[in-house]
């Protein structure tokens, strides 16, 4: 970040000092704006210009921070800005009195304003408020940036979000368009019978995901809980209790690196449904996605990074074996034995470790090969059981389980399972990661009692799938970042 020079701090100073004495002034005359509670607002800017025609000549009150202002003698215009975009209003001395309009000449960029009069359009054009009443909401004691930086101070932006909510429009729509992400998310699962639920964030085993958690000591009871990494094993013992379709939209924390793509705490939604398999998670996805594309970007092709991908049309279905052999040329069809996986590895100069197993190999082919591909909407089925500990395996080929990712733009955007019922084959499975516990792998999962009690209660033929909500803003708002779709992403503390 490029630093002030002394004169350019000492003007600074002085243009703050400004502002304070404006403060005092207000105060001493019974004008404190920090006093004032409320102001009743009648209508919004963008309100006001869609509907001019039937508000022409109505009384308006519209309140929003002052973002210009021109003083032309007895007449002074100033551009408001609210939730909604901007208005002008003109402020004149013979309707607001001439101790008001002082006042008024002397309020900063940045005050918070209310506006009350009368709705009409100026000799230019423009539809605008001709103010009868201006009250001061609230006194800006800090300076707002011209263009904030010409949006190339990135960091500072995500720093001071609330800074460049105000400066930039189009990080407001990003926030605008995400919450409607999560309402059209709400209306169409409610609408397929399912039900929002909540499960615990402070957990004593974090399960569900292959991920390193974060680690925290409740007090009270003296012992140590991590912050969970998935929505998983609760979400299925409701199933077992027989809430048949429930989905949790919440935060979950993963003790990992910061890129475009990752934030250590994120948005994931994941759904069960029981009586239905991942086939039934394919369609429900291909039809949620379709409604949310639509309702937020009022069309179902949206396009990201200069990418135009279709959701109107049926997405492909394609198992991971079939799209290494279709990109990389290798058929793990043919594949009989972790030493010729190896050797293929080796070949293709792919990098793996002693623990790894042929389907382990087969999973970094297709990380290596084939998803920088995969831009228009793919579901890639049939992944090696080797990589999906709590998944059903496909009855045909028990090497293989029934689980797909859902592919955009060369991003996983979900993870989906016919989910694994079975206590037995849950137990060896958890026995199996608890062994690469052992061997040094970090993100294996501990062995679950409860949920193993769980499954031995019995839980019916299950579907289920995670969703990542922020890749999924990513993607209807064309933002390059994640950081870009989270109000207050996680940054390195300055004072360190």
């Amino acid at each position: 970040m490029a630093q002030n020079n002394p004169s350019q701090e000492q003007d600074l100073n002085q243009l703050l000092k400004v502002r304070y004495d404006k403060l005092k002034e207000l105060q001493e005359s019974g004008k404190d704006p920090f006093q004032i509670t409320k102001f009743d607002v009648t209508c919004h800017s963008q309100e006001i210009k869609d509907n001019f025609e039937s508000m022409e000549g109505q009384t308006v009150s519209v309140a929003g921070r002052m973002m210009f202002k021109r003083v032309m003698g007895k007449a002074s215009f100033c551009n408001v800005q609210d939730l909604q975009g901007n208005v002008q209003a003109y402020v004149a001395r013979d309707n607001l009195g001439e101790e008001s309009y002082k006042d008024f000449k002397k309020y900063d960029v940045g005050d918070i304003l209310g506006i009350k009069g009368e709705v009409f359009k100026t000799k230019t054009g423009e539809i605008s408020v001709h103010a009868q009443e201006v009250t001061l909401l609230s006194k800006s004691l800090q300076i707002l940036p011209e263009k904030f930086h010409g949006l190339t101070d990135t960091d500072l932006r995500y720093r001071q979000r609330y800074v460049d909510l105000i400066m930039n429009n189009e990080v407001k729509d990003t926030f605008v368009k995400r919450s409607k992400v999560l309402s059209s998310i709400r209306r169409f699962l409610d609408s397929q019978g399912f039900m929002e639920v909540e499960t615990p964030m402070l957990v004593s085993n974090a399960g569900g995901a292959a991920a390193r958690p974060f680690e925290t000591h409740f007090n009270a009871l003296d012992e140590d809980l991590k912050l969970r990494i998935s929505l998983e094993l609760y979400l299925k013992r409701l199933i077992v209790g027989g809430m048949e379709r429930v989905y949790e939209i919440g935060r979950v924390f993963r003790n990992e690196g910061l890129d475009t793509r990752h934030n250590p705490e994120f948005t994931l939604m994941e759904l069960y449904q029981a009586y239905t398999d991942y086939h039934g998670m394919m369609d429900l996805t291909e039809n949620m996605y379709r409604y949310v594309a639509k309702e937020v970007t009022g069309s179902e092709i949206i396009t990201y990074g200069g990418h135009e991908m279709d959701l109107s049309k049926p997405f492909e279905r394609i198992t991971m074996v079939d799209a290494v052999k279709k990109y990389a040329g290798v058929d793990f069809h043919e594949v009989k034995t972790i030493e010729e996986a190896r050797a293929l590895a080796d070949k293709h100069h792919i990098e793996y470790e002693d623990r790894h197993k042929k389907g382990d190999i087969l999973n970094l082919f297709f990380e290596e090969y084939v998803e920088e591909h995969l831009i228009q909407p793919i579901f890639v089925m049939d992944h090696p059981i080797e990589i999906s500990p709590l998944t059903k395996k496909k009855p045909e080929n028990p090497e293989y389980v029934e689980r797909f990712e859902f592919f955009m733009n060369g991003w996983e955007m979900a993870n989906a399972y016919s989910e694994l019922n079975d206590p037995i084959d849950q137990k060896e499975r958890f026995e199996a990661q608890e062994a690469l516990l052992a061997a040094g792998d970090d993100e294996a999962n501990h062995t679950d009692e409860d949920f193993l009690n769980a499954l031995r209660i019995g839980m019916p033929p299950t579907g289920g799938i995670g969703y990542g909500i922020d890749r999924m803003v990513m993607m209807m708002t064309d933002s390059p970042a994640i950081r870009d779709v989270l109000l207050f992403p996680t940054l390195k503390n300055l004072d360190k």
